[in-house]
């Protein structure tokens, strides 16, 4: 379910350098605020609680960039012209994977006087990685492929991850990267979740298949929560190539709340059945509550606020 939008608030139309340049230019405002949002939150929490499972065997994985020596599993390693380390059941359990959909849907602002959704869920993603080391957590972007750490270290790589492009060039994809996780692993997926409702089942199933708990935070403009058009308007995808003209934009409302509604519903059942949790957040809302709700769900309360729904 890609959503159309008015040419004149159209971002995909901007040109890749220029984008670019904004991105360069908004990266340092962006971790200071998440540092700022982070610091509220931890001023009203408590720690996480853990639930480590002990010191017993997990899994032998390939030697990745931040490990130390002292984790090589030099036995293993042995047997094979690759270095393995050993992972353990605890290590699995306090680790925290974090990604932030980068895809072009995400680059919409409706006002020059919100952020981006790309902005507000790098913002969330800097301060929940702030918020957790701040307790000792190990923290890693997921698909990253750094193994998960915490302190400095882990904040850099998530800085890295969130800013550094591809060297291809191409457009961030509208999913998670499938990637196999330590079991009692917790992911954190944050993103406009508008993609084919039938694919972001698929894909938090097959996190939830391996044990993962995961928690989706949906990033919404208000524009499309209410649809505010009115009068003739020209819509644009923003990552298909569709086009829609209307002399009377407001006629679409009842039934653009009643897909997206319908959409939404989807995705939060899927996500109910698999014991993920889901919560809505628009950016024209402060950050400090969307991230205090997702650290309460990481900090494993059960209970979460269904969001409003749109047209009610």
């Amino acid at each position: 379910m890609r959503l159309p939008f008015p040419l004149a608030a159209n971002p995909a139309a901007t040109a890749l350098r220029e984008q670019a340049e904004a991105l360069a230019e908004a990266f340092p405002p962006l971790v200071a605020e998440a540092e700022h949002v982070a610091n509220t939150v931890a001023q009203g929490v408590h720690g996480r609680r853990r639930t480590g499972m002990g010191e017993s065997f997990w899994q032998f994985r390939r030697f990745r960039e931040g490990d130390t020596a002292a984790s090589v599993d030099w036995r293993h390693s042995a047997r094979s012209r690759h270095l393995f380390v050993r992972e353990s059941e605890w290590a699995a359990a306090e680790s925290v994977w974090i990604w932030r959909d980068a895809s072009p849907s995400m680059e919409y602002a409706s006002d020059n006087q919100l952020p981006t959704k790309k902005d507000r869920a790098t913002v969330l993603a800097l301060a929940l990685t702030s918020l957790l080391v701040q307790g000792g957590e190990n923290v890693a972007p997921l698909g990253g492929g750094f193994a998960p750490t915490t302190g400095r270290t882990a904040q850099r790589r998530m800085a890295h991850a969130l800013i550094d492009k591809p060297a291809d060039g191409a457009a961030a994809p509208s999913l998670p990267p499938p990637e196999h996780l330590p079991r009692y692993a917790q992911i954190v997926l944050i993103s406009d979740f508008l993609s084919p409702v039938e694919d972001i089942v698929a894909s938090i199933k097959s996190y939830a298949a391996e044990g993962i708990r995961g928690h989706l935070i949906q990033i919404l403009d208000p524009a499309e929560e209410d649809l505010p058009f009115s009068g003739r308007t020209e819509f644009e995808g923003v990552e298909e190539n569709l086009h829609l003209m209307t002399g009377r934009a407001e006629r679409l409302r009842k039934a653009y709340y009643a897909r997206l509604n319908l959409h939404r519903d989807r995705i939060m059942e899927a996500a109910r059945r698999v014991d993920f949790t889901f919560a809505a957040h628009r950016t024209d809302r402060a950050p400090h509550t969307a991230l205090l709700a997702l650290y309460g769900a990481l900090s494993g309360a059960k209970e979460t606020r269904k969001p409003p729904r749109p047209g009610a």
